[in-house]
């Protein structure tokens, strides 16, 4: 993903966000529901409410920068809470960029020894 490199801070707005939102509404919700400062170079996620959309806000030091994605097929996890905001690592937040559970990620088991 073209995009803010690692160790960025990440929050996920927790709940439903209205997916015609743009960067104006986006950034209203990150500072009046997040409490958070859109400009703050942090990334700010938001999925619609069938579950298949995400909208990643970012501030890169010149303009907003908006990412939507749609699954073709399956839902972003996220979390139950109604309002507020979690924190993600930037492992986390690519991990959810690509559909996989960050909460519970599958590793698979360790391979066997031999010998």
């Amino acid at each position: 993903m073209i995009g803010p490199g690692t160790g960025v801070r990440v929050y996920l707005a927790c709940g439903v966000t209205d997916m015609r939102k743009g960067i104006a509404g986006l950034a209203a919700l990150t500072q009046d529901v997040l409490r958070q400062k859109p400009t703050s170079g942090a990334v700010f996620a938001f999925r619609g409410r069938r579950g298949d959309r995400i909208k990643l806000l970012f501030w890169d030091g010149q303009g907003f920068c908006l990412y939507y994605k749609v699954l073709e097929r399956g839902r972003f996890p996220w979390p139950n809470a109604q309002d507020g905001a979690m924190r993600l690592t930037s492992a986390q937040l690519a991990m959810l960029w690509e559909g996989i559970d960050w909460r519970r990620p599958d590793w698979g088991a360790p391979p066997a020894r031999v010998g």
